[in-house]
C-alpha cells in the first residue's frame, strides 16, 4: 500500500518542483532585468543600492544569484543552494546596511522577499514539497482541549486573544514600521485610508472575538491548536464561512497597516495570509475530516472556505450565547 501511495504522490511532487524551478527562472529574469535597469537608471541604483558600489556587487551577484537562480530553474540541485544560500546572505546584508545608513531601503526589502521565495523554492525542488507539517509543534499542534468547562474555556480564550492580537497586531507592525520609518520607505496615507482601517479593525476584531467565542460555546474548545474543539462549530459566523477567524486575522493585519500608514504593515498581513492559507490550512483540514468524517464532509459542501454565503442560513447562527450541550457550561 505504501508503494501505491508513492506512486500516487509522484506526479504532484513533479508538479512541485516544476513550481520551484518556475520561481527561479522568475528571479533570474527579475535580476537580470534589475541589473540592467541599475545600469542605465541612476535612481534605481540609488533606491536599492544607496552608495554601494553597484560594479562590485554584480562581479559576485550575478554570477550567484542571476547565473545561480538560472541553473536552478534548469534543475541543477547544486545551484539551488548556491542562489537561495547567497541570497539570504545578501538579504541579511542589506537589511544591516539599510538600518545603519537608512539608505536603499527599498533594496531590502525587495532581497526579503527574493529570500523568502528562494527559500520555498528550494525546499520544494530539494524535497518534491514543503514539511510544513513541522510547523505544528508545541501549542500549534493539533489536539482536543482537556477542559469543557464553558466558563474556563472563555477565559483561556480571552487570554489566547490578548496575547496573540498584541504579537501579531501590535508588536510585529510596531517593528516593521519602525523599519520603515529608519529606510525612509514610509508614505503618508490620506486621512480617509485612516478612517477606513480604523472602521475595518473594529468590525474585523468583532468577527474575530464572535468567531471565538463560537468555538467556546459550541466546540468545547479555544482557538488554539493545542486545544482545539471537541464538536464541529458550524454555527455562529461558522454558518456563512469556514474561516471567520482567518478572515478577521487577514482584515485586522491590513487595517492596522491602513491605520498606523504603513504599507509594509500591509504586504506584511497578506503575505502571512497566503502563508497560512498554503502551508498550515491543508493540515487544518485534514485533521477536521479524520476528527468528523462526514459531518465536516457534509459542512464543507455546504459552506464556502473564503467567500461568506448567507441564503438559507439558521437563525441559530447568530446566537452564541447557549453551550452546544446543556448542563456543559459550568460541570466539572
Amino acid at each position: 500500500m505504501n508503494r501505491h501511495l508513492t506512486e500516487a504522490n509522484k506526479p504532484k511532487k513533479r508538479l512541485r518542483i516544476f513550481h520551484g524551478r518556475m520561481y527561479f527562472a522568475l528571479q533570474a529574469l527579475a535580476g537580470a532585468a534589475w541589473w540592467l535597469g541599475t545600469a542605465t537608471i541612476p535612481e534605481v541604483a540609488d533606491a536599492t543600492l544607496g552608495g554601494i558600489d553597484p560594479l562590485l556587487v554584480a562581479i559576485v551577484d550575478i554570477p550567484l544569484f542571476v547565473i545561480g537562480s538560472a541553473l536552478a530553474a534548469l534543475n541543477f540541485r547544486w545551484a539551488v543552494w548556491i542562489a537561495t544560500g547567497w541570497t539570504v546572505l545578501v538579504a541579511l546584508g542589506m537589511v544591516i546596511y539599510a538600518t545603519a545608513t537608512t539608505e536603499a531601503g527599498l533594496g531590502a526589502v525587495l532581497m526579503i522577499l527574493a529570500a523568502l521565495g528562494s527559500l520555498l523554492a528550494g525546499v520544494l525542488m530539494i524535497f518534491g514539497r514543503i514539511p510544513s507539517e513541522k510547523l505544528l509543534v508545541g501549542p500549534f499542534a493539533f489536539h482536543s482541549s482537556h477542559n469543557r468547562i464553558r466558563s474556563h474555556l472563555l477565559v483561556r480564550t480571552t487570554v489566547q486573544i490578548v496575547v496573540f492580537w498584541g504579537v501579531f497586531l501590535v508588536i510585529i507592525p510596531v517593528i516593521i514600521n519602525a523599519f520603515e520609518d529608519r529606510w525612509e520607505l514610509a508614505y503618508k496615507f490620506p486621512i480617509l485610508l485612516a478612517v477606513a482601517g480604523f472602521a475595518l479593525l473594529a468590525f474585523s476584531s468583532v468577527i474575530g472575538v464572535w468567531s471565538a467565542r463560537a468555538i467556546a460555546n459550541f466546540g468545547s474548545g479555544t482557538p488554539l491548536p493545542s486545544q482545539m474543539a471537541h464538536h464541529l462549530v458550524a454555527r455562529g459566523p461558522y454558518a456563512f464561512v469556514r474561516n471567520p477567524m482567518a478572515i478577521a486575522g487577514i482584515a485586522q493585519g491590513v487595517a492596522m497597516g491602513l491605520l498606523i500608514g504603513s504599507w509594509l504593515v500591509v504586504v506584511y498581513a497578506l503575505i502571512g495570509s497566503l502563508l497560512w492559507n498554503w502551508l498550515i490550512r491543508p493540515h487544518e483540514e485534514t485533521d477536521l475530516y479524520e476528527r468528523f468524517g462526514d459531518e465536516y464532509r457534509d459542512y464543507a459542501k455546504r459552506v464556502r472556505c473564503w467567500w461568506p454565503s448567507f441564503s438559507g442560513t439558521s437563525e441559530s447562527a447568530l446566537a452564541d450565547d447557549a453551550p452546544a450541550e446543556k448542563g456543559l457550561a459550568d460541570e466539572e
